[in-house]
């Protein structure tokens, strides 16, 4: 059973059907688990290991750039070894290095092990996808596609959620042992009942100056952004060398593979104008979404006295209503226009957030929670036609190069939104402070009011500053919200530069 064609000619049927789907459906979601389980857990990783917030956040950017970096490599790496065979050896390592991310006593650990969970779990997707798509019956590829995208959206809901339970009842430690038995149940079961769909192993050459240029630059980029706040950016020169490395290896980068024989990224496919306005607003959107995503539960466990537990909860009711919207939107995909269907998806996100941008430090729960919920409607509306359409705005050949240049930039956008909103958030915050502290108390009626009630003088300064402090981060949260705002609006409109699609494409082709 070695051929493609043969492997789709015999599909699986009735319970083997059902348990390899769920196999296959389950690492992608435990690859999806692993990018939001540990949002509300940095502040915990930050204290156990002695780091600061910005450092913590290493933990989820790591793990997105390994990921971004191996999806382009998925293709030939399924090719050299096997799509089944990488599947199952990946799913195995995920395993290891979850369990060495849950032992770890360092950030360089945790780093490493990070990187390493995201380079196999970014081969872990795609070949879920793909995999998917060969066992199942052509007639319902559709079906397979459901229940990838299901495992998809329902993955990044239960992450905040499970994470915050994990860390308050636990520890943060079991985020990543939960992994451990999973990837030790579903490896050997996926290579026993997928055998038979394994491809013959094809030697092709591999772009190995491309690769080394793309791990350079996209390596460069991200330690600039994180690193950036801690050496106050531009004036470091540690930060300027990684700048140039960054902005020289992405030049080099795109003239190589233009003329690269056998290119590790087919950047031709961006001469097509459909998907070269598909991506950037891809880009733009998913880092918006991410951006707020990751500043949510940072600012309620900082400053709004939320655990990590309630900070979950409230940050996954993002996730409700794009499992009930995503049926809705596959029904309507062949009968709208799906830059219609992008455009009210992202006005949508941007106006919900836009409420977003009037908070106060007295809002409630459920005040927090409803534009959340809200927001999730908006989701499947922009993500699953901009998906479509997309794809099919290049040739049906360039289909594989496309989704995988599509995931790398979507991968890399959320990467980079992580770090460079933190840094915002932080500098807009003492922006404000030092605002706000001179324009607090000028006549001293606050003091005098404090010290009336008992407070010494040096407590009631702490009291003063303490209000000052929570003013301040409000005040920041609101206007990186109403950058995330106009983020969106921006990406709403760029996807009018992509022409009415002139064809379809299918669940099938979309596998890489």
């Amino acid at each position: 059973m070695t051929g493609a064609s043969h492997a789709m000619e015999q599909p699986l049927k009735g319970g083997m059907l059902f348990l390899a789907a769920i196999v296959l459906a389950s690492a992608n979601f435990i690859a999806v688990l692993d990018m939001t389980i540990a949002n509300v857990s940095v502040p915990n990783i930050a204290g156990s290991l002695g780091i600061s917030s910005s450092q913590g956040t290493w933990v989820i950017t790591s793990y997105a750039v390994a990921e971004a970096i191996v999806v382009p490599l998925t293709g030939w790496i399924a090719g050299r070894f096997g799509p089944v065979r990488v599947f199952t050896t990946a799913m195995l390592l995920f395993g290891a290095f979850s369990a060495l991310c849950g032992i770890s006593n360092s950030l360089e650990m945790l780093i490493f092990g990070r990187i390493m969970q995201g380079l196999t779990g970014g081969l872990l997707m795609p070949l879920s996808q793909t995999l998917l798509l060969r066992i199942f019956p052509k007639e319902k590829a559709n079906s397979a596609m459901a229940l990838w995208a299901m495992t998809t959206l329902v993955a990044p809901v239960l992450g905040p959620i499970l994470g915050g339970w994990l860390c308050d009842s636990y520890g943060w430690s079991l985020i990543f042992f939960i992994n451990v038995p999973l990837a030790l149940f579903c490896a050997p079961l996926a290579m026993k009942m997928l055998q038979r769909y394994e491809l013959s192993k094809v030697k092709m050459p591999i772009d190995v100056v491309g690769l080394v240029l793309l791990i350079t630059f996209v390596g460069a980029l991200q330690l600039m952004v994180d690193l950036g706040k801690e050496h106050a950016w531009f004036e470091s020169n540690l930060i300027i060398a990684l700048a140039s490395v960054a902005a020289v290896g992405f030049v080099v980068f795109v003239i190589w593979e233009l003329t690269a024989k056998y290119p590790i990224v087919d950047l031709k496919v961006f001469r097509h104008r459909g998907f070269t306005a598909s991506v950037v607003t891809l880009t733009f959107a998913f880092g918006a979404m991410f951006a707020a995503n990751v500043l949510t539960p940072l600012w309620l466990q900082s400053y709004m006295g939320y655990t990590s537990t309630w900070a979950g909860m409230t940050t996954a009711w993002s996730g409700v209503l794009a499992i009930v919207a995503a049926p809705i939107v596959g029904a309507r995909m062949g009968k709208v226009d799906p830059r219609r269907l992008v455009f009210v998806g992202l006005i949508w996100l941007a106006g919900v957030t836009a409420i977003r941008c009037n908070v106060t430090n007295d809002i409630t729960y459920w005040q927090i929670s409803l534009p959340l919920l809200a927001m999730g409607a908006g989701l499947p509306f922009f993500f699953v036609p901009l998906t479509a359409l997309s794809l099919g705005s290049v040739e049906p050949h360039e289909t594989a190069s496309a989704a995988g240049l599509q995931n790398f930039l979507r991968t890399l956008s959320g990467a980079v939104a992580t770090s460079v909103v933190q840094t915002i958030w932080e500098d807009k915050s003492s922006y404000n402070h030092s605002e706000l502290s001179g324009l607090t108390d000028r006549n001293g009626d606050a003091m005098r009011a404090l010290e009336g009630s008992g407070m010494t003088h040096d407590q009631a300064l702490y009291a003063l500053n303490n209000m000052v402090d929570g003013q301040s981060v409000m005040i920041a949260t609101n206007q990186v919200m109403a950058m995330v705002a106009i983020a969106f609006v921006a990406a709403a409109f760029v996807i009018w530069l992509a022409p009415k699609p002139t064809r379809a494409v299918s669940m099938a082709e979309a596998g890489h």
